[in-house]
């Protein structure tokens, strides 16, 4: 299909793998989708839009380059890849389409702005192996955000934060069990990060963030350079695209469900899930630093399955629909408000019951399985 200005829009992909977008910048020489033209715009300095389809093209325009179509023939996104994506760090995460509009945008000022990919003799601060500042973080009992000082040593292989004037670290995460996810809607904020770590076993969730945008995606990347130079130590025999995917992880879904005691026999309870691939974690509130539960999710071939509905005779719950996650050694309940949510959250589950199991997470199961039962923490 052939647009306003002659360029045909259906042999493209945008640069965040949306299929036929319908938006391009004719001063970069590339095809975006409709989200991101929305971001192109705020740099105009840089990049102008234009919608392919519905907007006037001009003769200054069309004659860029001789011709837009020419132009976007001859640069297009591969060619504009090549160019200002040259160095791109093996660490560094490339957004999609899914992914917030911080790392969508701060991406995009990175590339054709900042234009950080091209520079070859500098060091960015993601890259340097430590990293010091100072976030807003948000208590764990009282729930204000105070301004906490952050050290990030992939040296040491830790992240550490220190309240006002300690000397001692208020907290010392290891870098091996550091997870980091932006949660803009849950934390209220567009620059907000969940960093996760293990504390005695168990899931401790942190919540930050920083005004400047600029400075929490350089946070978030260079936890992930930490954390791919931990796993090259680790498996030094591991290839480059076995690991990325190890480095963060987004969770598979979160929301509010009802859920029931062991015994079945208790009323049921709102809380808030999380899950974060085998771990289905549950809390009384979605910004709280600990679970009061989790449940391990296994694979077909060890007896898991889950089910629409709930057993006969079952009481206590307010949401109608229902699911049945079912173990070897027990059945977990659920309720969903809505009919989309069940089917949502049976997807999700069925994803992960579906993919077999490596051997560590048949540990991990073990361990979550003995830490299971009445909600842990009151």
């Amino acid at each position: 299909e052939t647009g306003a200005g002659g360029l045909c829009v259906h042999l493209h992909l945008s640069l965040c793998c949306v299929a036929d977008p319908e938006w391009a910048s004719y001063t970069l020489g590339v095809f975006v989708c409709l989200s991101c033209s929305g971001l192109h715009r705020n740099i105009v300095q840089i990049s102008k839009v234009k919608s392919v389809l519905l907007d006037p093209w001009s003769s200054s325009e069309l004659e860029v380059r001789h011709c837009v179509c020419c132009f976007m023939d001859s640069v297009g996104n591969n060619a504009a890849k090549a160019t200002f994506e040259q160095i791109v760090p093996a660490f560094y995460y490339c957004p999609t389409q899914k992914d917030c509009m911080l790392l969508r945008e701060q991406w995009i000022r990175a590339k054709y702005e900042r234009k950080e990919f091209q520079r070859v003799e500098r060091q960015e601060p993601y890259s340097a192996g430590y990293r010091e500042g100072f976030l807003w973080k948000r208590g764990r009992d009282n729930g204000q955000y105070l301004s906490r000082n952050f050290i990030l040593s992939e040296r040491e292989g830790v992240l550490k934060y220190f309240n006002k004037h300690d000397v001692k670290p208020k907290a010392i995460m290891k870098i091996n069990t550091v997870n980091a996810t932006f949660q803009p809607t849950k934390i209220g904020t567009s620059q907000g990060l969940q960093i996760t770590y293990l504390k005695d076993n168990s899931t401790r969730n942190i919540f930050v963030y920083h005004e400047d945008g600029k400075e929490m995606v350089d946070w978030f990347n260079a936890i992930r350079a930490a954390r791919f130079h931990y796993l090259q130590v680790a498996f030094p025999g591991a290839s480059v695209s076995d690991l990325l995917p190890k480095l963060t992880r987004n969770y598979i879904k979160e929301g509010f469900m009802e859920k029931t005691g062991p015994k079945h026999t208790e009323g049921f309870k709102k809380r808030w899930f999380t899950m974060d691939d085998r771990r289905l974690m549950y809390f009384k509130d979605p910004l709280d630093a600990y679970a009061r539960g989790e449940v391990f999710i296994g694979c077909q071939e060890n007896s898991y399955t889950v089910l629409p509905g709930l057993p006969p005779n079952t009481q206590g719950y307010h949401w109608q629909f229902g699911i049945t996650i079912v173990t070897p050694d027990r059945k977990f309940l659920f309720a969903c408000e809505t009919d989309e949510d069940q089917k949502d959250w049976i997807a999700a589950f069925q994803t992960v019951i579906d993919r077999p199991m490596l051997p560590q997470e048949s540990v991990a199961g073990t361990e979550a399985g003995q830490r299971e039962g009445p909600e842990i923490r009151t």
